[in-house]
């Protein structure tokens, strides 16, 4: 097979193989987790709390498109943090390594769910971002892959991980757990 078709099958194969684990490091039913976390946003807006989601690059592509979807299709409350003259404001006066956090300390409130996206795991502005994350009491969800030992895997309350160091796999990947967790948030089945 080649082409598309085993393209496909290599994202699926990876959907299939993603580890997750929870916060101190055990292993969870990603199937499970996924609905686990259709309910906590649930939870979470009815709470009158926010749904944030921080990537860079296509990461953050997929930030905004989640945070415009679960707000529009799921109606639960949910935003990005990668508006360019934040981010631009922010690292120019702050660094870098500073744009999620500083917005996070800002906005954040105790009880606000935290989705954490990048394809390595290693950036040190999403790192910094999760850090004031749990400072503030948010529950905090990640989704890395590259590197298994990346320290993203192990910060949050549950942690998706895709074994590829390719980051169309990788965003694929994440992106589509993301979807999952919008359409059960929407009451759609996995399959239709």
């Amino acid at each position: 097979m080649s082409g598309l078709s085993a393209y496909a099958d290599r994202v699926a194969e990876l959907l299939g193989s993603a580890e997750t684990t929870s916060g101190n490091g055990h292993c969870l039913e990603t199937t499970d987790t996924v609905r686990r976390l259709a309910q906590l946003a649930r939870d979470t807006h009815a709470r009158g709390k926010t749904i944030v989601f921080v990537g860079n690059g296509g990461s953050a592509a997929i930030a905004s498109h989640m945070a415009t979807d679960y707000s529009k299709n799921g109606h639960v409350r949910a935003r990005a943090f990668n508006d360019s003259s934040m981010i631009t404001c922010l690292g120019n006066d702050l660094g870098y390594d500073r744009v999620f956090a500083d917005q996070i300390e800002l906005h954040a409130r105790e009880g606000d769910l935290v989705f954490a996206i990048s394809s390595s795991g290693r950036s040190p502005n999403i790192v910094a971002g999760v850090q004031s994350a749990l400072a503030a009491g948010c529950t905090v969800v990640t989704l890395s892959g590259f590197d298994p030992g990346n320290p993203l895997r192990r910060m949050g309350a549950f942690n998706f991980y895709i074994a590829s160091n390719r980051y169309g796999f990788v965003e694929i990947a994440h992106l589509t757990i993301c979807h999952a967790v919008l359409d059960l948030i929407c009451d759609l089945p996995f399959s239709s």
